[in-house]
């Protein structure tokens, strides 16, 4: 099935933290243009750190969604996805 694909959940595991990082600006952030929150990430990592940590959330919902629908190999592919962001989030905060 085609929803039941790796390679799915994998990009949709890739595609959640950005969409939820934009959620993240429109509330939070709302009075900053897309470039400033760039920036203010870019260079404030306290706050970065916090806000990729936030948007992590954005997964629960497609991996649940697998999980429920017992599309094994599409959960598989968010939760690898999210293994990597959690590798960079740990980079981004104890090594750079």
């Amino acid at each position: 099935m085609l929803r039941n694909n790796p390679i799915v959940g994998f990009l949709l595991g890739l595609i959640g933290p950005v969409i939820g990082l934009l959620i993240m600006k429109f509330i939070w952030f709302r009075s900053d243009s897309i470039g400033q929150y760039y920036d203010m990430l870019a260079h404030n990592h306290d706050t970065m750190f916090k806000v990729f940590s936030l948007s992590m959330l954005a997964n629960l919902a497609p991996f649940i969604f697998f999980n429920s629908k017992r599309y094994d190999h599409a959960a598989r592919g968010v939760f690898i996805a999210t293994m990597l962001y959690v590798v960079f989030i740990v980079l981004v905060r104890y090594v750079w």
